[in-house]
């Protein structure tokens, strides 16, 4: 256990101490390119650099963000939601999305559909850490906070409702 400790405490040393790329891009990241008809062609994605399951969620609900930035809403959730969707998703130790499936939901269709949709956009993730990979396979679950024109917010990095 000591070990492990200390391995832990020696990698975040190291990554605290990595200079940053101007841009903000990592080296090893090949940014998202796309034909005519807008779909994902050859992606290469980096590793995370989060040891905490915490911290990979908010990286990975940044990447769902930003690749499906035109169905996100930047303000206050409205203080009644038209719909909150719970979905657990499954990738392997590579980021690569193996399953995705609505845990909760209030049956509307369609806040599905863009909630199952927008994972598939953000795929394929980051590398999780080591640590967070259990068998193969990384299981996450996130909320959709639907307003009623059905763009949304990830309740990781979402911010408070509104009152009404």
């Amino acid at each position: 256990m000591k070990i492990r400790r200390l391995l832990l405490l020696a990698c975040c040393a190291v990554a605290a101490c990595s200079t940053p790329i101007p841009g903000g891009k990592k080296s090893d990241e090949v940014g998202k390119q796309t034909n005519e008809i807008g779909k994902k062609t050859n992606e290469k994605v980096g590793s995370s650099n989060s040891f905490t399951l915490n911290g990979y969620k908010r990286e990975l609900a940044q990447r769902i963000s930003e690749r499906n930035s035109g169905k996100v809403y930047t303000d206050r959730p409205q203080a009644l939601l038209r719909s909150v969707v719970v979905l657990k998703y499954t990738m392997n130790a590579d980021g690569k999305l193996l399953r995705s499936d609505v845990l909760r939901s209030n049956h509307d269709k369609v806040t599905e559909n863009i909630a199952l949709a927008s994972i598939s956009n953000a795929a394929p993730f980051p590398k999780p850490s080591s640590l967070l990979v259990k068998n193969g396979k990384l299981e996450i679950t996130e909320t959709w906070l639907f307003n009623d024109d059905a763009r949304f917010q990830l309740r990781t990095i979402a911010q408070p409702q509104m009152t009404e």
